[in-house]
């Protein structure tokens, strides 16, 4: 079992992943707790961030599409965000993965004309609720007007306007359920949360994730990726293919340096103590958590 100051330090960071708490990190790319804020991306693609899970969002003539939907509580600001955008309520709602900051505004959409769009997984685990028992958290299922009424095995392609968007599902990466969407005119990738840019990542290995599933997700995205391509990551700011390629390496150096632990028989708490991910901590522990955090967290995935 995990000392009583591991199982504290993932109760925050749970607190922090649904909403319970504003992590000073993520409010760093936005205004204050409860705010968001549209920035432009490229062409008719543009993000609104704040709390939860950055937003896509693509306007045209033809109507607005969102990906994910942050906190139903966020409705109001993020439907004003979208109108400062020449956007209307949105037509289209896509779903990167089950997660409640990315999917508990969904209901309110949908009252107001959204089809949403997801993998078929995502539908699943709204439908049926979820639990992170590293966590000790249990999310009720969600009500029927708030699930995907279109979903997907592998891939789907949408038009809208003079935009091709194509959704690709990543198997095991963050959760069974992740798709990236590409907006292949705008040259822009949401990767939902396979990509939380300058900070260690949640994998959620309770529902599917895995680290070396996370590695290939991000391996996915790089392949579509080219040099001027702009990728919205789930959490952090805008970044494009250098940026994600250094994400990488540091998931496939901590990959090779906690199966090497992990194959020697530690636990997660003798792993901890070991310190592998010392010298990544300046980089990447300044984020979500700190290295000893994540170690703990994603054991189970390793």
């Amino acid at each position: 079992m995990p000392r009583p100051r591991v199982r504290l330090a993932l109760g925050l960071f749970v607190a922090l992943l649904i909403g319970l708490v504003s992590h000073p990190q993520l409010a760093a790319h936005s205004a204050e707790p409860g705010t968001v804020r549209a920035a432009p991306v490229r062409g008719s693609v543009a993000m609104i961030k704040g709390e939860g899970g950055n937003i896509g969002v693509l306007t045209g003539s033809e109507g607005t599409l969102l990906v994910d939907a942050k906190f139903a509580r966020l409705a109001t600001p993020v439907r004003a965000a979208v109108r400062s955008l020449g956007g209307t309520d949105p037509s289209w709602l896509i779903n990167t993965h089950f997660h409640h900051d990315h999917t508990d505004g969904n209901a309110g959409f949908a009252r107001s004309g959204a089809t949403i769009v997801a993998q078929k997984n995502v539908r699943k685990r709204l439908a049926e609720g979820s639990r992170i028992p590293a966590f000790e958290r249990v999310t009720p299922p969600a009500p029927p007007e708030a699930l995907p009424v279109l979903t997907f095995e592998n891939t789907l392609r949408l038009h809208l306007d003079d935009e091709t968007i194509d959704l690709l599902h990543l198997p095991g990466a963050h959760t069974d359920g992740d798709a990236i969407v590409h907006f292949n005119t705008a040259d822009v990738i949401h990767t939902g949360d396979v990509w939380f840019n300058g900070m260690y990542p949640f994998i959620d290995t309770a529902n599917g994730g895995s680290l070396s599933g996370a590695i290939a997700g991000v391996d996915r995205v790089l392949a579509l990726a080219g040099p001027e391509t702009r990728i919205i990551p789930g959490h952090g700011v805008v970044g494009g293919k250098a940026e994600l390629e250094s994400y990488r390496t540091m998931l496939v150096t901590s990959r090779k340096r906690l199966s090497a632990l992990k194959q020697q028989g530690l636990s997660a708490e003798q792993a901890v103590a070991a310190q592998p991910l010392v010298d990544l901590e300046e980089s990447w522990g300044k984020g979500l958590f700190t290295g000893d955090r994540w170690i703990a967290v994603i054991w189970e995935g390793v």
